[in-house]
């Protein structure tokens, strides 16, 4: 009996934090919280379209930097230096201000209650389902880091130069599965990529439509260094509609980004984004799984780390 309740003490310790998070997490302490995240995601998706993707984007990028923290969210100080900063990041993640305002919003009806890293993971559903795309109940009750890690940054987030085996082992290394990997890259379907992220796709890779390529080669020219931050639609279908028509692109070979294109060449992710082209419901499902997945990345929850009152800096 002893030894079987030191197996259980054991499980129990072992378990993940995720366990503790729960959907109704603020029902009593801040009832009002996803409302009005709900209100500020939905203004600021009506003011730029592209916003949406921005939010949902940041919400990646924190969750695979040691975990769904809020540490994207922290700024450099002259003692401080965050992951702005990191190769993935500069000059490139957006809606920071956004969140913010959110996060002022709520703290006006329920002082250092709600964390950044909630705010951050509830704005992004509502991000999907402000562009048409499904909703999913996101389980709440993270908090918020005290550090960020600018190395983690650079090396833990997926480039758009990974291959499949590359991507599936960093998707792995997060406790993610295939699926989660091809329904996540669904993501695509809204926002923009800069040019040199796939500058090289147009000018090396034969897997491209050409009519496709040459369209967008006016404004991402071949030499590095012009035209670099030019924006293009990852989605040239819908690019501002939640939809499946990312993965059509895919069968069309109008895939923007080498780690998007990979995908139906490869025989490990092909099925799914087959699948995935034809059956809405089949990728709305699978994307709402992903999320969730992905939201309970390494969370903090009880004592650990601590409720920011300004998401952007360290109480």
């Amino acid at each position: 009996m002893a030894s079987s309740l030191s197996v259980l003490l054991l499980l129990c310790l072992a378990a993940p934090s995720s366990a503790q998070l729960s959907p109704r997490f603020y029902a009593r302490s801040c009832p009002r919280a996803q409302a009005i995240i709900r209100r500020g995601v939905a203004a600021a998706v009506r003011s730029e379209r592209r916003m949406g993707a921005s939010l949902l984007r940041l919400h990646f990028h924190d969750c695979f930097v040691q975990g769904c923290d809020a540490s994207i969210l922290l700024s450099d100080t002259a003692t401080f230096t965050g992951e702005q900063g990191a190769g993935p990041n500069a000059g490139s993640i957006r809606g920071m201000n956004v969140i913010d305002n959110i996060k002022a919003q709520v703290e006006a009806v329920c002082t250092q209650t709600v964390s950044c890293a909630d705010i951050l993971a509830v704005a992004a559903r509502d991000s999907v389902v402000a562009l048409g795309g499904p909703s999913w109940t996101v389980p709440l009750g993270r908090r918020d880091s005290t550090t960020a890690s600018l190395s983690l940054a650079n090396s833990d987030l997926p480039p758009p130069s990974f291959d499949v085996a590359n991507l599936t082992a960093n998707f792995a290394a997060k406790g993610l599965s295939v699926t989660d990997m091809v329904a996540l890259s669904g993501a695509h379907t809204i926002g923009q990529a800069q040019c040199q992220n796939f500058r090289d796709r147009l000018y090396n890779e034969t897997n491209i439509d050409t009519a496709f390529a040459t369209s967008l080669r006016a404004n991402c020219p071949r030499p590095t260094g012009s035209g670099d931050s030019s924006l293009a639609p990852l989605d040239t279908t819908t690019p501002n509609a939640f939809d499946n028509a990312y993965y059509r692109n895919l069968m069309s070979q109008k895939g923007l980004l080498h780690s998007d294109q990979v995908l139906i060449n490869d025989g490990r992710t092909a099925g799914l984004v087959r699948t995935y082209s034809s059956a809405s419901a089949q990728f709305n499902r699978d994307f709402r799984a992903a999320m969730v997945s992905m939201g309970n990345i390494s969370p903090l929850t009880g004592t650990q780390g601590q409720v920011r009152l300004s998401c952007s800096r360290v109480n």
